[in-house]
Protein backbone atom coordinates (compact mmCIF):
# COMPACT_ATOMS: atom_id res chain seq x y z
CA UNK A 1 0.00 0.00 0.00
CA UNK A 2 2.89 2.47 0.77
CA UNK A 3 4.49 1.70 -2.47
CA UNK A 4 1.51 2.37 -4.62
CA UNK A 5 0.84 5.57 -2.88
CA UNK A 6 4.37 6.57 -3.38
CA UNK A 7 4.53 6.10 -6.81
CA UNK A 8 0.89 7.35 -7.53
CA UNK A 9 2.37 10.71 -5.42
CA UNK A 10 5.91 10.46 -7.92
CA UNK A 11 3.11 10.03 -10.90
CA UNK A 12 1.42 12.89 -9.69
CA UNK A 13 4.28 15.60 -9.97
CA UNK A 14 4.08 15.55 -13.88
CA UNK A 15 0.47 16.72 -13.57
CA UNK A 16 0.99 19.71 -11.08
CA UNK A 17 3.38 21.03 -13.22
CA UNK A 18 1.70 20.87 -16.81
CA UNK A 19 -1.01 22.33 -14.32
CA UNK A 20 0.91 25.02 -13.05
CA UNK A 21 2.66 26.00 -16.47
CA UNK A 22 -0.93 25.70 -18.43
CA UNK A 23 -2.58 27.95 -15.79
CA UNK A 24 0.17 30.67 -15.15
CA UNK A 25 0.38 31.30 -18.64
CA UNK A 26 -3.42 31.22 -19.45
CA UNK A 27 -4.27 34.33 -16.68
CA UNK A 28 -1.81 36.77 -18.69
CA UNK A 29 -3.71 36.48 -21.90
CA UNK A 30 -6.64 37.71 -19.98
CA UNK A 31 -7.23 41.20 -21.23
CA UNK A 32 -6.41 44.20 -18.68
CA UNK A 33 -3.42 44.98 -16.42
CA UNK A 34 -4.03 44.03 -12.60
CA UNK A 35 -1.32 46.96 -12.16
CA UNK A 36 -4.35 49.40 -13.64
CA UNK A 37 -6.98 47.21 -11.81
CA UNK A 38 -5.87 47.97 -8.57
CA UNK A 39 -4.67 51.54 -9.23
CA UNK A 40 -7.27 52.62 -11.21
CA UNK A 41 -7.36 54.38 -14.76
CA UNK A 42 -5.81 57.28 -13.53
CA UNK A 43 -2.43 56.01 -11.91
CA UNK A 44 0.46 58.15 -12.98
CA UNK A 45 2.50 56.17 -15.23
CA UNK A 46 5.34 56.12 -12.58
CA UNK A 47 3.28 54.53 -10.17
CA UNK A 48 2.23 51.77 -12.20
CA UNK A 49 6.24 50.75 -13.25
CA UNK A 50 6.98 51.03 -9.79
CA UNK A 51 4.26 48.42 -8.78
CA UNK A 52 4.62 46.25 -11.34
CA UNK A 53 8.60 46.37 -10.89
CA UNK A 54 7.68 45.26 -7.24
CA UNK A 55 5.48 42.49 -7.99
CA UNK A 56 8.16 41.20 -10.76
CA UNK A 57 5.72 41.69 -13.59
CA UNK A 58 7.95 43.33 -15.79
CA UNK A 59 10.05 40.54 -16.01
CA UNK A 60 9.97 37.93 -19.28
CA UNK A 61 7.06 35.48 -18.84
CA UNK A 62 10.01 32.39 -18.34
CA UNK A 63 11.70 34.10 -15.54
CA UNK A 64 8.54 34.79 -13.85
CA UNK A 65 7.48 31.57 -13.93
CA UNK A 66 10.42 30.01 -12.79
CA UNK A 67 10.59 32.45 -10.06
CA UNK A 68 7.06 31.86 -9.00
CA UNK A 69 7.89 27.71 -9.22
CA UNK A 70 10.50 28.36 -7.16
CA UNK A 71 8.49 30.14 -4.24
CA UNK A 72 6.09 27.47 -4.56
CA UNK A 73 8.82 24.57 -4.17
CA UNK A 74 9.81 26.45 -1.10
CA UNK A 75 5.93 26.22 0.04
CA UNK A 76 5.60 30.18 -1.13
CA UNK A 77 2.73 30.85 -3.33
CA UNK A 78 3.30 34.53 -3.62
CA UNK A 79 1.44 37.80 -2.59
CA UNK A 80 -2.24 38.81 -3.49
CA UNK A 81 -1.73 41.57 -6.31
CA UNK A 82 -5.18 42.87 -4.92
CA UNK A 83 -5.20 42.38 -0.93
CA UNK A 84 -1.20 42.15 -0.69
CA UNK A 85 -2.08 39.05 1.74
CA UNK A 86 0.01 35.80 1.04
CA UNK A 87 -1.58 33.77 -1.25
CA UNK A 88 -1.62 30.43 1.15
CA UNK A 89 -2.84 32.47 4.08
CA UNK A 90 -5.46 33.30 1.67
CA UNK A 91 -6.22 29.79 0.62
CA UNK A 92 -6.42 28.50 3.97
CA UNK A 93 -8.73 30.38 5.15
CA UNK A 94 -10.75 29.28 1.88
CA UNK A 95 -10.44 26.22 1.66
CA UNK A 96 -12.45 24.54 4.66
CA UNK A 97 -15.86 26.46 3.20
CA UNK A 98 -14.93 24.85 -0.24
CA UNK A 99 -14.54 21.20 1.11
CA UNK A 100 -17.41 21.74 3.74
CA UNK A 101 -19.55 22.61 0.62
CA UNK A 102 -18.19 19.46 -1.64
CA UNK A 103 -18.75 16.97 1.51
CA UNK A 104 -22.56 17.99 2.25
CA UNK A 105 -23.06 18.05 -1.70
CA UNK A 106 -21.69 14.80 -2.18
CA UNK A 107 -23.62 12.97 1.16
CA UNK A 108 -26.83 14.51 -0.47
CA UNK A 109 -26.01 13.25 -3.75
CA UNK A 110 -25.37 9.65 -2.33
CA UNK A 111 -28.49 9.93 -0.26
CA UNK A 112 -30.08 10.83 -3.52
CA UNK A 113 -28.51 8.50 -5.75
CA UNK A 114 -28.16 5.19 -4.02
CA UNK A 115 -31.85 5.01 -3.02
CA UNK A 116 -33.60 5.99 -6.41
CA UNK A 117 -30.97 3.58 -8.01
CA UNK A 118 -32.38 0.84 -5.84
CA UNK A 119 -35.80 1.56 -5.90
CA UNK A 120 -35.16 1.88 -9.77
CA UNK A 121 -33.42 -1.04 -10.31
CA UNK A 122 -35.69 -3.53 -8.46
CA UNK A 123 -38.96 -2.16 -10.15
CA UNK A 124 -37.55 -2.47 -13.75
CA UNK A 125 -39.65 -1.78 -16.81
CA UNK A 126 -42.26 -0.70 -13.83
CA UNK A 127 -43.88 2.77 -13.78
CA UNK A 128 -41.62 3.42 -10.69
CA UNK A 129 -38.55 3.00 -13.01
CA UNK A 130 -39.58 5.49 -15.88
CA UNK A 131 -40.23 8.15 -13.37
CA UNK A 132 -37.10 8.21 -11.63
CA UNK A 133 -35.64 8.12 -15.40
CA UNK A 134 -37.41 10.92 -16.11
CA UNK A 135 -36.23 12.78 -12.54
CA UNK A 136 -32.49 11.85 -13.09
CA UNK A 137 -32.15 13.08 -16.59
CA UNK A 138 -33.84 16.56 -15.47
CA UNK A 139 -31.59 16.60 -12.65
CA UNK A 140 -28.93 16.22 -15.04
CA UNK A 141 -29.86 18.41 -18.17
CA UNK A 142 -31.43 21.57 -15.09
CA UNK A 143 -27.88 24.43 -15.47
CA UNK A 144 -26.61 24.11 -11.85
CA UNK A 145 -26.76 28.44 -11.66
CA UNK A 146 -30.29 27.98 -12.94
CA UNK A 147 -31.20 25.88 -10.43
CA UNK A 148 -29.26 27.78 -7.51
CA UNK A 149 -31.50 30.38 -8.50
CA UNK A 150 -34.49 28.87 -8.35
CA UNK A 151 -33.68 27.67 -4.62
CA UNK A 152 -32.92 30.65 -3.84
CA UNK A 153 -36.45 32.00 -4.66
CA UNK A 154 -38.04 29.10 -2.99
CA UNK A 155 -36.67 28.64 0.09
CA UNK A 156 -35.37 32.25 0.71
CA UNK A 157 -37.38 34.62 -0.86
CA UNK A 158 -40.76 33.31 -0.74
CA UNK A 159 -41.12 30.64 1.89
CA UNK A 160 -38.11 32.02 4.18
CA UNK A 161 -37.07 28.63 5.52
CA UNK A 162 -33.36 29.34 4.65
CA UNK A 163 -30.99 32.17 3.93
CA UNK A 164 -30.07 33.34 0.57
CA UNK A 165 -26.28 34.24 0.83
CA UNK A 166 -23.52 34.25 3.88
CA UNK A 167 -21.52 31.97 5.72
CA UNK A 168 -21.67 30.77 8.97
CA UNK A 169 -18.13 29.30 10.24
CA UNK A 170 -18.67 25.74 11.52
CA UNK A 171 -16.85 26.42 15.10
CA UNK A 172 -19.07 29.25 15.59
CA UNK A 173 -22.70 27.15 15.07
CA UNK A 174 -22.85 24.01 13.99
CA UNK A 175 -26.87 24.87 12.76
CA UNK A 176 -25.69 28.08 11.79
CA UNK A 177 -23.49 26.68 9.38
CA UNK A 178 -25.82 24.06 7.99
CA UNK A 179 -28.65 26.58 6.99
CA UNK A 180 -25.77 28.61 5.50
CA UNK A 181 -24.82 25.20 3.08
CA UNK A 182 -27.56 23.41 2.66
CA UNK A 183 -29.25 25.63 -0.16
CA UNK A 184 -26.21 25.53 -2.15
CA UNK A 185 -25.55 22.28 -1.20
CA UNK A 186 -28.79 21.18 -2.86
CA UNK A 187 -27.84 22.61 -6.16
CA UNK A 188 -24.70 20.56 -6.26
CA UNK A 189 -25.98 17.31 -5.20
CA UNK A 190 -29.11 16.87 -7.39
CA UNK A 191 -27.00 16.90 -10.97
CA UNK A 192 -24.72 14.69 -8.91
CA UNK A 193 -27.26 12.57 -7.71
CA UNK A 194 -29.21 11.90 -10.81
CA UNK A 195 -25.84 10.65 -12.42
CA UNK A 196 -25.08 8.65 -9.33
CA UNK A 197 -28.43 6.59 -9.82
CA UNK A 198 -27.64 6.27 -13.60
CA UNK A 199 -24.78 4.54 -13.21
CA UNK A 200 -25.88 2.63 -9.94
CA UNK A 201 -28.99 1.05 -11.39
CA UNK A 202 -26.89 0.23 -14.60
CA UNK A 203 -24.63 -1.74 -12.20
CA UNK A 204 -27.09 -3.12 -10.17
CA UNK A 205 -28.92 -4.24 -13.29
CA UNK A 206 -25.68 -6.12 -14.25
CA UNK A 207 -24.87 -7.89 -10.69
CA UNK A 208 -28.50 -9.23 -10.84
CA UNK A 209 -27.58 -11.55 -13.44
CA UNK A 210 -24.57 -12.39 -11.42
CA UNK A 211 -24.90 -16.79 -10.05
CA UNK A 212 -24.00 -15.59 -6.66
CA UNK A 213 -26.78 -13.37 -6.57
CA UNK A 214 -28.80 -16.63 -7.73
CA UNK A 215 -26.95 -18.38 -5.26
CA UNK A 216 -28.11 -16.21 -2.04
CA UNK A 217 -31.51 -16.48 -3.40
CA UNK A 218 -31.32 -20.32 -3.35
CA UNK A 219 -29.78 -20.36 0.14
CA UNK A 220 -33.02 -18.66 1.35
CA UNK A 221 -32.09 -15.08 1.51
CA UNK A 222 -35.05 -12.48 1.68
CA UNK A 223 -34.90 -10.38 -1.82
CA UNK A 224 -34.02 -7.30 0.26
CA UNK A 225 -31.47 -9.13 2.26
CA UNK A 226 -29.73 -10.27 -1.18
CA UNK A 227 -29.78 -7.17 -2.54
CA UNK A 228 -28.60 -4.65 0.09
CA UNK A 229 -25.91 -7.47 1.29
CA UNK A 230 -24.38 -8.88 -1.73
CA UNK A 231 -25.98 -6.36 -4.89
CA UNK A 232 -25.27 -3.55 -3.40
CA UNK A 233 -21.89 -2.99 -2.28
CA UNK A 234 -20.46 -5.13 -5.48
CA UNK A 235 -22.36 -2.68 -7.83
CA UNK A 236 -20.44 0.46 -6.01
CA UNK A 237 -16.91 -0.30 -7.88
CA UNK A 238 -18.09 1.62 -10.79
CA UNK A 239 -19.95 4.27 -9.01
CA UNK A 240 -17.11 5.12 -6.54
CA UNK A 241 -15.12 5.61 -10.18
CA UNK A 242 -18.04 8.15 -10.90
CA UNK A 243 -17.95 9.61 -8.30
CA UNK A 244 -14.31 10.50 -7.87
CA UNK A 245 -14.81 12.40 -11.33
CA UNK A 246 -17.37 13.86 -10.12
CA UNK A 247 -15.71 15.09 -7.51
CA UNK A 248 -13.85 17.40 -9.76
CA UNK A 249 -17.69 18.64 -11.24
CA UNK A 250 -18.14 20.02 -7.81
CA UNK A 251 -15.33 21.49 -7.14
CA UNK A 252 -15.91 23.24 -11.04
CA UNK A 253 -19.21 23.77 -9.62
CA UNK A 254 -18.53 25.55 -6.50
CA UNK A 255 -16.74 28.34 -8.31
CA UNK A 256 -20.08 29.69 -9.51
CA UNK A 257 -22.58 28.08 -6.81
CA UNK A 258 -19.98 30.36 -4.52
CA UNK A 259 -20.59 33.46 -6.41
CA UNK A 260 -24.37 33.09 -6.05
CA UNK A 261 -24.53 32.45 -2.57
CA UNK A 262 -22.09 34.92 -1.81
CA UNK A 263 -19.73 31.87 -0.04
CA UNK A 264 -16.38 32.83 1.19
CA UNK A 265 -14.74 30.20 -0.21
CA UNK A 266 -11.90 28.74 -2.73
CA UNK A 267 -14.36 29.27 -5.61
CA UNK A 268 -15.45 32.64 -4.91
CA UNK A 269 -11.30 33.79 -4.44
CA UNK A 270 -10.85 32.31 -7.90
CA UNK A 271 -13.79 34.23 -9.36
CA UNK A 272 -12.65 37.26 -7.47
CA UNK A 273 -8.87 36.55 -8.80
CA UNK A 274 -9.71 36.76 -12.09
CA UNK A 275 -12.35 39.76 -11.97
CA UNK A 276 -9.07 41.81 -10.83
CA UNK A 277 -6.25 39.75 -12.76
CA UNK A 278 -4.99 38.82 -9.49
CA UNK A 279 -2.27 36.20 -11.13
CA UNK A 280 -1.31 34.97 -7.90
CA UNK A 281 -4.26 34.27 -6.08
CA UNK A 282 -5.49 32.15 -9.74
CA UNK A 283 -2.54 29.98 -9.81
CA UNK A 284 -2.17 29.28 -6.36
CA UNK A 285 -5.83 28.40 -6.18
CA UNK A 286 -5.94 26.50 -9.36
CA UNK A 287 -2.86 24.57 -7.92
CA UNK A 288 -5.00 23.94 -4.54
CA UNK A 289 -8.02 22.55 -6.66
CA UNK A 290 -5.53 20.14 -8.39
CA UNK A 291 -3.99 19.03 -5.44
CA UNK A 292 -7.44 18.50 -3.97
CA UNK A 293 -8.39 16.41 -6.85
CA UNK A 294 -5.23 14.18 -7.28
CA UNK A 295 -5.91 13.37 -3.32
CA UNK A 296 -9.72 12.48 -4.20
CA UNK A 297 -8.73 10.49 -7.03
CA UNK A 298 -6.47 8.64 -4.91
CA UNK A 299 -8.74 8.07 -2.09
CA UNK A 300 -11.22 6.59 -4.84
CA UNK A 301 -8.62 3.95 -5.56
CA UNK A 302 -7.80 2.77 -2.00
CA UNK A 303 -11.36 2.55 -1.16
CA UNK A 304 -11.87 0.06 -3.66
CA UNK A 305 -9.51 -2.56 -1.91
CA UNK A 306 -11.17 -1.62 1.17
CA UNK A 307 -15.09 -2.64 -0.70
CA UNK A 308 -14.16 -5.29 -2.54
CA UNK A 309 -10.77 -7.24 -0.91
CA UNK A 310 -10.42 -9.02 -4.73
CA UNK A 311 -8.99 -5.39 -5.70
CA UNK A 312 -5.03 -5.61 -4.69
CA UNK A 313 -3.26 -1.91 -5.57
CA UNK A 314 0.14 -2.45 -7.21
CA UNK A 315 2.75 0.05 -8.45
CA UNK A 316 2.92 -1.72 -12.16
Amino acid sequence: MARYLFHRLLVALPVLLGVSLFTFGLVRWIPGDPILVMLGPDAIGADVEGIRRLYGLDRPWPVQYVEWLTGVLRGDLGQSIRTRMPVGQSILQRLPVTIELTALSLLLGLLIGVPLAILAATNRGRSVDAAIGVISLLGISVPGFWLAILLMLLFSLHLRLLPSIGYVPLHESVAGNLRHLLLPAIGLALPLGATIMRFMRSSLLEVFGQDYIRTARAKGLTYLRTVLKHAVRNALIPVITVIGIQVGRLLGGAVIIEQIFALPGLGRLVFDGISTRDYPIVQGTVLAFTVVFILINLLVDVLYSVIDPRVRLTSR
